[in-house]
Order: structure tokens, then C-alpha cells, then sequence
């Protein structure tokens, strides 16, 4: 058996299978003990899928945040019960009165800090139950704006009755309720026709594998040379350079003050050893005297002594 793998696979997730089916399939191919996705991506929706293997679970949460650019194709002049093709179509309007010009000048009400109503089929949950689950049952209830940030929406055709648009926008963007939204604002109807989704964050869909690349790679054992290092996703932080007798006390979760070439103006910064590995994201204490190991990516050069976490299988959505 294969050694478990560390690192992140930027796949493309076709139209058809769940976001945890990626999941599952990287897993069984790659014999990684602990693997999650970085922004769940609806069954009928297709594009880039980050999966995290191992070790680079642990920094999960820092996909969270990363812009998102999604491909819209809009179908003006009808309705739909979930935004999307999936539920009932209701014909709502003529599309082919919808000029350009039109569609230009109602766009920019819809970028920006926006607040945005969650759709009734969404994973969302009332009263702990998700609201797909009400809405199926023929339920329908009051929902709470929530702020979203939409940083551009670029027009790349429209051609009546459909609708292309390239969205980029953070966490927790639905970009169906967009399309519900506009179809509403052109006086015409409008629902969500397909989806992909072209980036997030450093990884673009130029980039991303098949799974028939996947498996192809899996079979001739090259893999690994596939895998993004987990520290392409704290780039943004500084970085610093530990000693072997602070990479041992890092693997037994131990506070420390020297760290050479220190950014002493921040509160987090990455630590490698002097091999150029990562081994851990460190943070200042409360005292801004001493370093604590936050997250440990030592991988199995040494023993881990800070717990499994939590399960990161899905943890990360939007």
C-alpha cells in the first residue's frame, strides 16, 4: 500500500457527483487517512474542487475566505421553485425585450456588500433543520438577509434567452438568488441555467484534473507531483525560520520564544525548518512574547501530540 499523501489536488468536479463523492473518490485513490474539499459545489453544478489531503486539512479553514469565480448561464423569461433548472419552471416573460443595455444597467446593484435572502433550497438551517427539507415538505419560511461581498460581475454575452456572466465573490454567495434577483429587476423571470466554477483562490480551472487525469496518475504513480504544498494557502502571512530543537517542541505543542527572523508586527506567521518544509502556522500569545504552534504540519517526520481535529470532510462551504 501506497504511503498516505499531504497536499492539496485541485480537481474538476463534473456535473453529476456530489462534492463528498470527489471526496471520497481522491481518498480511496490517493490513501490519504484524512481528506475534505474546499467549498461544496451543488451535484448539477461543475468546476474547480479543491480537495486537501492529510496534513493540509489542518488548514482548511484559510479556503474559507478566498475569492470565488463562478461562470453563470442565466435563462431569462421563466421562474423556477429552486432558482435553478432542477426545480418547477414557470414561463414569467418575454427575455427577447430584455436589451443589452438593460441587462447592463442592472448589474451593478447587484455587486458590492450586497444583502442577499437565502434561497428556501439551500443547506441553510432554521430551527436546526435545513430549509431544502422544509421547502420539500411544501413549507416556506421567513429568511435573514445576510451580507455577501460580490467584488465584480463581468457581461460576457447575452443572447436572449440566455444570459452569461463571470461573478467573482466571497463566502456564502448564492449565485442562484443572483439570477432569481435580476430576472426580478428586468421585470422578466429569470433562474439559474448552469453553473462552473472557474477559481478559487490560487487554484484556476486551467489547472485542474479530470478524474480521468486522476486515475490515470494514480495508476502510473505520479500522484504525488500533482499535490499543491498546504502553505499556497498562507502566502499572505510572514514567514519565519525555526531551529531543529523548536521543530521538536512545535511536535509537542510547546510555547517558545525563538523564532529567527521573526515578524514581530504580526500575530501569526509560517514556520519552516531549515529543509524549506512548513511545519506548523505559529501565534503570538496573549503577551506577544511567545510563539505557540496553532496548526502542526510535520507530517510523519515526528509524532503529533495535539489530537486529530475535527473532521474536515465537508467542513468548508461556499
Amino acid at each position: 500500500m501506497a504511503s498516505p499523501m499531504d497536499g492539496i489536488l485541485s480537481i474538476l468536479k463534473p456535473v453529476g457527483p456530489t462534492s463528498h463523492d470527489m471526496v471520497r473518490l481522491v481518498k480511496r485513490l490517493t490513501n490519504a487517512e484524512r481528506a475534505g474539499h474546499g467549498g461544496t459545489l451543488d451535484p448539477q453544478a461543475s468546476g474547480v474542487l479543491p480537495i486537501l489531503l492529510g496534513h493540509a486539512t489542518r488548514v482548511s479553514e484559510y479556503l474559507l475566505d478566498v475569492a470565488k469565480v463562478y461562470r453563470a448561464t442565466i435563462s431569462m423569461g421563466a421562474t423556477s421553485s429552486t432558482y435553478d433548472r432542477e426545480g418547477e419552471i414557470t414561463p414569467a416573460g418575454d427575455a427577447g425585450r430584455i436589451s443589452l443595455e438593460a441587462v447592463r444597467e442592472a448589474l451593478p446593484r447587484f455587486q458590492g456588500f450586497i444583502l442577499q435572502r437565502p434561497p428556501m433550497f439551500s443547506a441553510v438551517k432554521r430551527h436546526g433543520q435545513p430549509l431544502y427539507k422544509m421547502a420539500r415538505a411544501g413549507k416556506e419560511v421567513e429568511r435573514a438577509e445576510r451580507t455577501v461581498h460580490v467584488k465584480r460581475i463581468d457581461l460576457l454575452d447575452w443572447s436572449p434567452p440566455l444570459l452569461t456572466l463571470d461573478i467573482e465573490c466571497g463566502r456564502g454567495t448564492y449565485i442562484r438568488s443572483i439570477a432569481h434577483e435580476l430576472g426580478q429587476a428586468l421585470g422578466c423571470g429569470a433562474y439559474l441555467a448552469s453553473l462552473e466554477r472557474r477559481r478559487v483562490g490560487p487554484f484556476s480551472i486551467e489547472e485542474a484534473l479530470t478524474i480521468e487525469q486522476l486515475e490515470e496518475a494514480a495508476r502510473e504513480g505520479f500522484l504525488d507531483r500533482l499535490l499543491y504544498p498546504a502553505d499556497l494557502l498562507l502566502l499572505h502571512l510572514p514567514a519565519a525560520i525555526v531551529s531543529d530543537a523548536d521543530v521538536r517542541a512545535i511536535g509537542q505543542g510547546q510555547y517558545f520564544h525563538s523564532v529567527e527572523f521573526a515578524p514581530t508586527s504580526h500575530t501569526q506567521c509560517r514556520a519552516y525548518d531549515f529543509a524549506g518544509e512548513m511545519v506548523a502556522l505559529l501565534t503570538k500569545d496573549k503577551t506577544g512574547e511567545m510563539w505557540k504552534p496553532s496548526k502542526v504540519l510535520l507530517g510523519s517526520r515526528i509524532a503529533e501530540t495535539l489530537g486529530p481535529g475535527p473532521d474536515p470532510e465537508g467542513v468548508i462551504d461556499g
